[in-house]
């Protein structure tokens, strides 16, 4: 599963944006209590690594902000904004003897730009810096806790419910600028029934069913994550914690406020939580795939959404 660390790093530094409103959201998640475990390359079974187990509690916060918007003949936008985000995570890690991260603190700012190139076809870039230390004490972030990211996406708008997109995202997570792919997917199926899929920021599939104007209830499965940058035993290494997490997601719409409330509760499916070298051959290691197993999941969340 490292090949889901690396690509969900590069897709997580394309901001997205909801061109047309300014959004705040938050949300909090609670991942349950489950044993940590290795996972061999070929066919050898998992191994339990002891007595050790963990839960996690996440807090997550966004702010997207357009300077200026203006939309087309086609009702799409050319757009400039600046979107800002964090995360907080506390890992309840029990019976580690090696050090195990026990809390990562994620800080994002960036600019962002929409533009139309034809009817059909669209871009979306972005620009931005983020810290990403393993403690919440502003005094010892470092240099290397940054890390500078930019990316640009090409989307085909095939049907006016499905959109799909590819381009490249660059980062300086390895301590050196690399190039990774960046892909777009956003599908909707509109009607009592719902169904959407996007791969923008993190990955959201949902199948729902909507009640009326202000009650939608969701059978939803999520990816999220978040990473350290850090020195440990002389070396610059990445702590990543990542998770899949799948479950029922009722949204109430808070009348004609803008507000949108959401709550889920199902189960973590695959909680990866390694220390990988800070280099291209640390990324592909054979010796990181580690992860805490199945576990219950639940989360509630706000979301804001007005005209600017």
């Amino acid at each position: 599963m490292k090949s889901i660390a690396l690509f969900t790093a590069a897709l997580g530094l394309l901001l997205c944006v909801n061109a047309n409103a300014q959004q705040v959201s938050f949300k909090t998640e609670f991942i349950g209590n489950s044993g940590y475990w290795f996972l061999p390359n070929g066919d050898k079974p998992r191994e339990k690594i002891g007595d050790s187990k963990g839960s996690s509690i996440v807090y997550q916060g966004a702010v997207n902000m357009p300077l200026s918007t203006k939309m087309n003949e086609n009702n799409r936008p050319t757009a400039w904004g600046v979107g800002i985000s964090g995360a907080y995570a506390s890992l309840n890690n029990e019976n580690f003897n090696d050090g195990m991260v026990s809390e990562i603190m994620n800080l994002q700012v960036g600019i962002y730009h929409l533009r139309p190139l034809s009817e059909k076809w669209s871009m979306r870039a972005s620009v931005g810096m983020g810290v990403f230390t393993p403690s919440t004490n502003f005094s010892r972030i470092r240099f290397k806790n940054a890390l500078g990211s930019a990316g640009i996406v090409f989307i085909r708008h095939l049907k006016p419910n499905l959109a799909v997109g590819g381009g490249l995202a660059v980062n300086s997570s390895l301590g050196y600028p690399m190039v990774f792919p960046a892909v777009y997917v956003n599908w909707k199926h509109q009607g009592k029934f719902n169904v959407n899929a996007e791969l923008i920021d993190g990955l959201d599939v949902s199948a729902s069913y909507k009640f009326n104007h202000f009650l939608k209830l969701s059978w939803a499965f999520e990816m999220n994550g978040q990473m350290a940058l850090l020195e440990k035993e002389g070396k610059d290494v990445i702590f990543s914690h990542q998770y899949i997490v799948t479950g029922l997601r009722p949204e109430i719409k808070l009348g004609k406020t803008g507000l949108t409330m959401s709550a889920m509760v199902g189960f973590n499916l695959y909680r990866p939580a390694s220390y990988s070298d800070r280099t291209l051959k640390g990324m592909f290691a054979s010796n990181n795939d580690y992860y805490f197993a199945a576990s219950p999941y639940a989360s509630v969340g706000l979301k804001w959404d007005f005209k600017p």
